[in-house]
């Protein structure tokens, strides 16, 4: 597979693995790398593995969380190390997508001023559920566990088997004494803060996703003192981060695109091999990455993006404009593939 990013050079990526060995300082990140993890444009692929662990430390620290839940350093730093640990080596749902959704999540905080607008528990449950929500991914979608019959299927009876998974994962790891991020929070507020950390997750499966965009888009007179609508809110939020890989630069999308394929294309190939249904948007022999994920923008990300753009007008230059763009760069290469044959 080839590659549309140029790699970082060795000066960028000494600049942050240097500048960044202890997150909750702050000032020894360099200024334009936490401005720049402020914002969608963040180019994810420049950052190592380690370089990772410290900007998501920094993310909890900026937003107050660690302050106001009373999280001990260590075991912020170990419930990542365990998460980082339990996301597998996919071509796509791997820890960088973790990293990924989470970043744009905290860009998503600052874009939109939520810190002014939602509660700390509001906040470290959709930080949370941002990082968890694909943990333990095995790289092969609902669609093939209830095929196939998996332990994960037959587990869950068919009914969201890899979300209610990632949830069971989550709450494995932060039910561990060095994990537990929520040690010196009440037993009851931080049962309420799991309860809304699993709902996130379960809305991950897309089979919700026309009944939230849906209920997003008929919202009315949206209010913060709301709990229905702060709920709704915060699934489309979420929703929104893990979809969101077009709306970064076209040269931090389209490597993502591809490991998308890539992975598709491995489990389509599994699928032929043992005789299963083939997922139709996964086949490597009709589907092609332009056409997919024109697709894809068009009738999920953008009407989404638009829903939340009633509620955040500030959306519309950092995310929806960029979601266009991304969708005519598409169509422009699937005009150029067809006056190729032609």
């Amino acid at each position: 597979m080839s590659s549309r990013v140029t790699p970082p050079s060795n000066a960028d990526s000494d600049k942050i693995k240097n500048s960044t060995c202890k997150s909750q300082r702050s000032e020894e990140i360099p200024e334009e790398i936490l401005e720049a993890l402020k914002k969608p444009t963040f180019n994810v692929w420049l950052v190592q593995d380690q370089e990772m662990m410290t900007l998501l430390e920094h993310m909890f620290y900026s937003l107050n969380l660690v302050t106001h839940f009373k999280m001990e350093p260590p075991s912020l730093e170990q419930f990542l190390h365990s998460l980082q640990d339990h996301y597998r080596q996919n071509p796509f749902h791997n820890f960088r997508h973790c990293f990924c959704v989470t970043q744009m999540m905290y860009s998503m905080i600052c874009l939109c001023h939520l810190q002014e607008l939602l509660s700390p528990e509001d906040m470290v449950t959709l930080m949370v559920a941002a990082l968890c929500h694909d943990v333990d991914h095995p790289g092969l979608n609902n669609n093939y566990q209830v095929n196939a019959h998996t332990e994960l299927a037959s587990r869950y009876q068919n009914i969201s088997p890899l979300e209610n998974h990632h949830c069971a994962i989550t709450m494995e790891i932060l039910s561990r004494a060095p994990c537990n991020i929520f040690h010196h929070m009440d037993p009851e507020e931080a049962k309420k803060i799991l309860e809304g950390i699993t709902e996130l997750i379960l809305v991950t499966d897309m089979v919700h996703h026309p009944q939230i965009l849906r209920s997003l888009q008929d919202a009315q007179n949206f209010s913060f003192s709301n709990k229905d609508h702060l709920t709704l809110l915060k699934k489309g939020l979420v929703k929104l981060c893990d979809l969101s890989n077009e709306a970064r630069p076209a040269e931090v999308a389209e490597r993502w695109a591809e490991l998308l394929m890539e992975e598709y294309f491995q489990q389509s190939d599994r699928e032929k091999d043992e005789g299963l249904p083939v997922t139709p948007y996964m086949d490597r022999d009709t589907v092609t990455k332009a056409e997919s994920q024109r697709s894809f923008i068009s009738f999920m990300i953008i009407p989404l993006c638009e829903a939340l753009c009633q509620i955040f007008p500030q959306m519309k230059v950092a995310m929806l404009q960029p979601l266009m763009e991304a969708n005519l760069r598409y169509e422009r290469q699937i005009t150029e593939v067809l006056n190729s044959i032609l």
